[in-house]
Order: structure tokens, then sequence, then C-alpha cells
């Protein structure tokens, strides 16, 4: 290991040395705007025929920047930019030779289809954050909030401004008129803001720059020109409220004697959305009793080893500005602020059964809330001209309860989610001329737990507390009276960006009563019950845990052909994050290393290349060494635009704590993975990619194959359909299956799992204009594993796959009435049972939205959900288990119409 870390060390050294000063200097363009003169304004209308355009100059002379960056582009552009006390107006002239040629490809707003032009806007000049507003050939708009310097583009941020554009003999051109209450920007007698404008002719797939950036630049807003001449204009102070209005039908298959499934549902709802500019650079959201119906749905998942699926947030009012808020601490996708635990489904359980059960418990019938009630949430967040960044959210959710009938009509309740409060707090200062930052988080998660029983919080520590049944029944006793995290983050750049270090730190505290801190430690994050484990111990007195994680790391970002980064990250045992955050484990300390070579000039051959190695290696806090890895990949843009990514990666140690959940620590054979994947043309009507990842390991412990092809067509300017199977093979010889007993002794039961699963997504995108979109989307998943040749956990470490694991023979085991028998010292007693753990997991979801912007900011939503969630038979194929349990069964299907009306005061 030291003789790893000895040339590594070597090698990045000497590539420092190297690259120390390779990094093209460019000098940066200034555009001086002019105010509007008179009443009169431009006409936002496509035409650039106002005299009051002639103000100011054009802004010439693009450079191309892809795919030959530096030269000269096959079209030129120009644009002019003008303001008064409201609005920022700009006018551009797109030349084309061949305006014929001209890509006018519809699509809903943010498709970026097609021949267009963007404005790029650092209102803040902090060189890591702006505001970007695109206008297509066809008329059609696309807004995003860039940030890290970008690396992050948010399309999710849907300001209120007008574009047109017109297409004529000389190719075509735009305006568009931004009001100044839509971006933000300090006090100033004039405003200096970093600007860019870029141009994609999509047929050539040849973008050009007003201000050059060059490919190896550090980053991209901080290369920006400057905007200046925007003298005394002063802050619009934002005040939009949005009230809306939503029908909803439910139709299901009606179940006789359940008195909740007759076949039909009908609500009606209504909410509030208000955006208040408190200052010219922070803005107050807020929203009461919200409505998410238009959202599309997640895609189906199902995971085996038992750890929770990640799903990116798509609700409007968490998503934007959520690059304030965001704090990734450690792999990149734990983070102490994970949205989607507001509103989740509830947490609590009726009996025996989870609460979205609509069977019978007892003779007994339920009715339980699929998601819990977000009563209000409010979010003041923006960035001072001084660099302050703020964000602070704050949120409410419903005490939410069950419903619970039998068949002689007695009813009941019973909890199934506590009211809960949420808040998140976080705040950034940039400082040494924006090229390094600190900041810092706080999150808190408080939960009325005594108030479903009218009991106080402290009789909860006690088992002789009789009121406490019907909490324990619910298991709402193993939720967490409150979490608590916190943090802080630091950024340093230097020499013009080209190398940086970063790093931070956090840490979180849980409290709740003794058998919820127990729960805690023997989830599958934690595993304090592991036998093996002499750095953690299992404490049911316990009512609080407080635990640490972090990371450090560092590297070149800019500069030269080489990129390249090491560090190391950390999550403490006692780490908790899950009640707003997002943690998968706990207990780990990674050592990690990336390095990359761009070939940076186009050739005869590629348009752009590049080559990667990585390497990381893991421990858990005890010091026992669990896991290296080793890639090698790269990616390659052909001349005709083609492209090619192959990675290969290599795994010679593999331990892992967790997977036979809570038993002794496991050594999985070492791995190999390869993969390739390759595409067409992606401007082309039709184009595809298809992809191939393949695992094998050493005794063919296990291995994975995944199939994928991606389909995308356009017939015409206004459709586009895609479609993307996916057929995955995951068997396993040693799938965990559950834990018993043998005479006191705890046996760990495996199998030899064949897996499969097949899913396919369909999306259609009808255009009518800019402002009417008709989307379609729809998936049917489907995965079914079948268990053979059972058997215990011998020497969980041992290198050798047979001496790991002991298989029953006939003898031992039997299999009766969809259980396992087992017989493990052939005495003629049966020893322990489990049951039957092979499945057929079948589900379908569909989303249909019609979606009208009649004026900006203001839309009508008409919606069709459809969806099918159930068990098939694991005898059955996947094709014939889709037919049976898809095409077969009569769907649960959602009609919506949501109408939303922006006021702007």
């Amino acid at each position: 290991m030291k003789s790893y870390t000895c040339i590594l060390v070597f090698f990045l050294f000497q590539i420092t040395v190297i690259a120390q000063d390779s990094i093209s200097v460019v000098k940066k363009r200034i555009y001086k705007t002019e105010p509007l003169l008179g009443e009169k304004k431009p006409i936002v209308d496509g035409l650039i025929t106002e005299s009051e355009w002639d103000v100011v100059p054009w802004a010439e002379n693009f450079i191309e920047s892809q795919p030959d960056e530096n030269t000269p582009p096959s079209q030129q552009t120009k644009f002019k930019i003008l303001y008064d006390q409201k609005n920022l107006y700009v006018a551009y002239r797109c030349y084309d030779t061949a305006p014929e040629k001209i890509e006018k490809r519809l699509s809903r707003r943010d498709g970026f289809a097609g021949d267009r032009i963007t404005l790029i806007l650092d209102t803040y000049h902090d060189k890591r954050t702006a505001f970007s507003f695109t206008i297509t050939a066809a008329g059609v708009k696309g807004d995003e909030f860039v940030t890290q310097n970008g690396d992050n583009w948010d399309e999710s941020w849907n300001p209120i401004w007008y574009a047109a554009s017109k297409i004529d003999s000389e190719g075509w051109t735009a305006e568009i008129k931004i009001p100044l209450s839509q971006v933000k920007f300090g006090k100033s007698k004039e405003q200096i803001w970093g600007l860019q404008v870029s141009r994609m002719i999509f047929r050539k797939d040849e973008r050009s720059v007003w201000q050059r950036v060059p490919r190896d630049a550090p980053g991209f807003i901080s290369e920006f020109g400057e905007l200046h001449g925007l003298i005394d204009i002063e802050s619009q102070k934002q005040l939009e409220i949005q009230p809306f209005a939503v029908t909803q039908l439910d139709t299901y298959p009606e179940e006789e004697n359940n008195p909740f499934r007759d076949g039909t549902d009908f609500k009606l709802n209504g909410g509030l959305d208000a955006k208040i500019g408190i200052t010219n650079d922070l803005t107050l959201d807020l929203t009461v009793n919200p409505d998410f119906g238009q959202v599309e749905a997640d895609p189906a998942a199902i995971a085996l080893d038992g750890f929770q699926v990640f799903f990116r947030e798509q609700r409007p009012f968490f998503v934007e500005n959520k690059n304030i808020f965001d704090y990734r601490f450690a792999n990149g996708v734990d983070n102490l602020f994970y949205s989607r635990r507001i509103g989740r489904g509830p947490q609590g359980t009726v009996g025996e059964n989870p609460i979205s059960s609509s069977d019978p418990v007892n003779d007994e019938y339920i009715d339980s809330p699929v998601n819990t009630t977000i009563l209000g949430a409010v979010k003041f967040s923006g960035k001072t001209k001084d660099g302050w960044s703020i964000g602070l959210l704050e949120s409410v959710t419903a005490r939410e309860v069950s419903k619970i009938e039998d068949d002689a009509g007695n009813k009941r309740e019973a909890v199934v989610e506590p009211l809960t409060n949420y808040i998140v707090g976080r705040v950034q200062k940039d400082f040494n001329n924006r090229n390094s930052f600190i900041g810092g988080i706080f999150t808190a998660t408080n939960r009325d737990l005594g108030d479903i029983l009218n009991i106080d919080y402290e009789d909860s520590q006690t088992d002789e507390t009789s009121e406490l049944t019907g909490l324990r029944e619910n298991n709402l006793n193993l939720l967490r009276k409150s979490a608590y995290t916190g943090g802080i983050d630091f950024r340093h750049n230097w020499k013009k960006r080209k190398y940086f270090i970063e790093g931070n730190l956090v840490t979180s505290h849980v409290k709740g009563s003794k058998e919820a801190i127990k729960d805690t430690q023997e989830s599958l994050t934690h595993l304090f019950q592991r036998v093996d484990a002499s750095h953690v111990e299992l404490d049911s007195d316990r009512t609080s845990l407080t635990g640490t994680g972090g990371k450090l790391v560092g590297g070149k970002s800019g500069g030269g052909n080489w990129r390249y980064e090491a560090g190391v990250f950390w999550r403490s045992p006692e780490l908790e994050l899950n009640d707003i955050g997002f943690l998968r484990q706990a207990d780990d300390i990674r050592q990690f290393a990336n390095i990359r070579y761009l070939f940076l000039k186009p050739t005869k051959f590629y348009r752009e290349a590049n080559i990667r190695a990585n390497q990381f290696t893991a421990f858990d806090f005890e010091g026992n060494y669990n896991r290296i890895e080793y890639s090698l990949g790269g990616e390659i843009n052909y001349k005709n635009n083609w492209w090619t990514e192959v990675n290969f990666i290599h795994k010679p140690r593999i331990f892992t704590n967790t997977i036979l959940r809570g038993g002794p620590r496991w050594r999985f054979s070492q791995e190999n993975i390869g993969v390739l994947f390759f595409g067409s043309d992606r401007r082309k009507k039709f184009n595809f990619v298809m992809g191939h990842v393949n695992s094998w390991t050493r005794q063919n412990n296990f291995s994975f194959k995944r199939y994928v092809l991606r389909l995308n067509y356009q017939p015409f300017n206004s459709l586009s359909v895609s479609l993307n199977p996916e057929f995955e093979q995951n068997p396993n010889k040693t799938q965990y299956v559950t834990k018993e007993d043998f005479n006191g002794v705890p046996r760990y039961i495996t199998a030899n799992i064949d897996q499969q699963t097949l899913s396919a997504s369909l999306r259609l995108n009808y255009s009518i204009n800019p402002n009417l979109t008709i989307q379609y989307y729809g998936q049917p998943f489907i995965s079914r594993g079948r268990y053979k040749d059972f058997n215990y956990v011998n020497n969980p470490t041992a290198d050798d796959l047979n001496d790991r694991i002991t298989l029953f023979d006939q003898n031992q085991i039997s299999f009766a009435d969809d259980t396992y028998s087992v017989d493990e010292d052939k005495n003629g007693v049966v020893d322990y049972m489990f049951d039957n753990p092979d499945f057929s997991f079948v589900q379908f979801r569909s989303n249909l939205v019609v979606r009208w912007e009649y004026i900006p900011g203001s839309e009508i939503f008409l919606v069709w959900s459809q969806g099918i969630t159930g068990d098939g038979d694991s005898s059955n194929n996947l094709f014939r288990g889709l037919n049976n349990q898809i095409l077969d069964k009569q769907p649960e299907n959602t009609f919506l119409i949501k109408a939303t009306y922006r006021f702007v005061l």
C-alpha cells in the first residue's frame, strides 16, 4: 500500500512541475450599454427596427469555442444591450448564409433544441454564479441559474421574461426583455456585471462566444467579459403571488366490502405560492398547502442490499435555489439537506402491515395517506453584492392518521406520522477577490411525538408507560424526537484558479427514546450490533448519538492538459443525517486520487477527447482495510460527432460490514468491470446510444450485466420521441437471505440468486407552440429473483469462496407451503425455517401532461397519471410477468386539472 502511495505522490509532483506555466491568458472584453431615452421602448417582436436601438453600438467579433477553439466561426453574430429603470433589453443578429438550414425545433421550455443564442449575466460579479437566458430560432425560451463556476446549470429556475425571434434572408434575429426584478444585484452607482453571449449553430454543432473562454480555463463564469454603463439602476423588489386550484379524480379497481376502495375518489384543493423581494438580492418564497400533481413520477427501482434509493428532487418549490442549500460533504451523494424527506410517505405502520397496504388486517380495512401533507413552507434565499450567500428554509408537515374500519362498521384511527418541523440554514461568504469562500450550515428536525398520545416525552424513556402501547404498535416510537446537524465548508483557489483546496466538516446529534436510538444503532447505516466489531457497541440505554464527517481535497482544475485531485473523506460510526439529509453508510474512511488528461485541440480524427485514471481505498474506524479500487477510462467525440466512452475497473479487495445485516465482516471475491458506451450524432433527427456494462469475479462469486439502448427520433420540428429499454442480469452465489438461530448460534443464510430486471422508459414531447406543450412519460418495470443452493456463512472473510459458505445438502433442507425447513444437524427435527425469498416486483407508471403558459408565469396543467404496482409470479419469465401484472390488470388512474395565475405587483 505504501509503495502505491509513494508512486502516486511522485507522479502527481511530476505533473505539477510540467503544468506549472501552462495557461492561456485572454484579455477581458467590455461592452458599455446606455439607458433608453424618452418613454418609447423597443417592441419585443424579434424585428430590430426601432430607432431606440441606435443608441448603442453592436458588439461583434465572436470567436469559436467548439469544435475548433480560438478560430473564426463559420457564421458571425452581434448583439446590443439597452436598459431602463425596470428592464434590460437585448437585440441579436445571427448571420447565416443558408437560412433555409436553420434548425427551428420546437420543444417545451428549457428544451434547448435547434439554433439558439444565450445571454449569461453574472450580476453578483462573484465569478461563480450567473443567470442564463436562451432564445431559439423557433422562439422557445430557456432559463437556468448557473453555479459552481459553470459546473451546475439549474433549469428549474423559471423567471418571467419576454422573447421573440424571426428568420430572414440574412439569418435570424431575436429580441428579449428581462425585468430587473428577475435578477439580483447589489447597490452601486454603476453596476459592473460579468457578461457572456454564446451562440449554437445546431447543424454544425458549432458554438461561438463573445468573450473567449480557453479550453484549458479553470472555470467558465470566472472568464466572462464585463457589462458596464448600468448607471443608477435600482433594485425592483419582487412581489409575486401565485394562487392555484386543483381538481382531482382518482379511479381504481373496486374492492368488495372495502369502504375506502369504492372505485373513485374526488378532491378539490387549492393553495398559494408567493415570492417577495425583501431586498434587491434576497427573496422570500412562501408556499401554503403546495400541490405537485404535475411532477413526473419517480422511476421504478428495487434494492436488494437494503439501502435506501436516492431520488432527485422534482418539486418546483424545493428545486429553485437548491444550490444555496446544497451541502454534499463526502462522496457527492451524502448531503445534509435532502428535501425529499419533507412530504415523504408516512413512516408509521398499522399492526403488522405497512400503512400503504389496502389489504384487511384482522378483518379491518385501512385508508392511509400516500404522502405527508406539507402545511406550509418558507424559504429566504439570495446572494448579496458583498458576497454573502444566505438561505433559510422552514417547513411544517401535518400529523397524519390512517382511517380503519372493520366489517361491522366500527371505526378508529391510528397516527402514522407526527407533526414535524424542519429547518435548514445556510450561509457562505466570498472573499480574496472571489477566489475563496467559507460557509456554514445548520439543520433541525423536531417531531411532536408527545402530542400523539398526550404524553410527555420524558415518560417515553420508561418501558412502564402503558399509554405508549398505541405508539409502539404504529412503530412511531422508533422515530427520533429531534435531530440536529451543523457544518462548515471552505474553498480556496489560487494561480488564476488553476489550483484549489476545499474541505468541509459536519457533525450530527440525534435524540429520542431508548427504542428509537436502539433502532438507529441497529439500522443498516450503522450496525452497532456487529458481532466482530470492537470499536462500536450496541447500548440499549442510550437516548442520543453524536457523530462527525468531512472531506479535504486539493488539486488542479485548470491550465494546460492535466487535471487532478486527491483527498480523503470520513463518516464516523455515530453520524446520522437521515431525518432531513441523506446518508447511506457511516463508519467509513476513504482516500482517493483522480487524474485526467484533456486533448484540447481537435484533429482530423476527433473533436475532443480525454483519458482518466482513478484510485481509492476504504477503511472503517476500527482500522479494517476494506477496499481498494482502480479505474482507467476515457471519452472521445469523433469528427462526425459520434462518440465512445470506455472504462475498466479493477477491485482486488472487497470487504463489507453491511452485507450480513449486523453479522460479521464479509469478503467478496475480487471483481473486474468493463464499460462500453457509444452513440451517434445527437444533432440528427434520429440518434441512438448503445451501452454494455459487464462485471465478473473470481470463482464466479457474482456478476452484473447491463444492456442499454436509447433511441431518439424527431420526425418533425414539433415532435420528439425517445425509447430507452434496459436489461440487467445480476446473479450472486451469496445473496443474503435471512438470519436464523441454530442452538444459540446465529446462522446467516445466503443463496444463489438469479436476478433479472427489465425496464423501458418512453417519452413523447409535442409542442403546438413554445407555450403549449404535450408531454408523455411511461415506464414498465419488472425485477425477478429466483433463489437456489441455499447455504450458511462459515468463514466470512476467507479468500476461497468455498471456505466462506457451507451448502445445505438435500437431507438438510426441504421446501413446502412456500417455506424452507432446515434440519441442519440431520436429527430429524427442524432446527429453523424461513420464507421463500423468490420475488417478482412489477410496476408501471406514466404521466401525460398538457402544459399551457397562457401568460408569462401563469399556467394550466391537464394531467393523466396511471400506475400499477404489485407482486408477480416469480416462476414466469419477464415478458409474461409484464403481461400478467400490467397489461391484464386494471390500472389506477388520476385525472387532474391545475390552474395557476401569477400576480406581479
